[in-house]
């Protein structure tokens, strides 16, 4: 998982096959999931507590490149590969057990302020605590 600062590992859980005996693409994107909160948490720039603004989900790409039985386990890397004014995109990767690619893709996240309901500007100190995670300038 090189280039990506936050990695989980997820069991793969039996009820998440479906009645063709692998894992249901849905659970794919909640492993992405998974993946962005703990980066956000991990670079605490959000907690459920937050009420003011705060990371809205814009658009998800999955590419699905092998499928996923149970009993297994899967890696799951997250980084940040571009910031824009209001919003950023993070990467995804997903391995299973034996270290095989099986999904990777890419989320827009935009900081969002709830009261006004208008996207947030990325301030300068966010861009500081990400590039700290990331180890490298964005």
């Amino acid at each position: 998982m090189d280039g990506f600062p936050v990695v989980l590992t997820l069991p793969v859980q039996w009820g998440e096959q479906d009645s063709f005996g692998h894992v249901n693409n849905l659970i794919y994107l909640r492993w992405f999931e998974s993946g962005r909160i703990a980066y956000l948490e991990r670079a605490r720039l959000w907690t459920q507590a937050q009420k003011d603004y705060g990371p809205i989900l814009a658009s998800i790409t999955c590419h699905f490149r092998r499928p996923v039985n149970y009993p297994d386990e899967i890696r799951v890397g997250t980084c940040v590969t571009r910031i824009g004014r209001t919003s950023m995109t993070v990467a995804h990767r997903a391995e299973n057990r034996a270290g095989e690619l099986v999904a990777d893709g890419d989320s827009v996240v935009v900081w969002y302020d709830y009261q006004s309901a208008k996207p947030h500007p990325v301030s300068d100190e966010m861009r500081q605590v990400i590039a700290r995670v990331e180890g490298r300038p964005l």
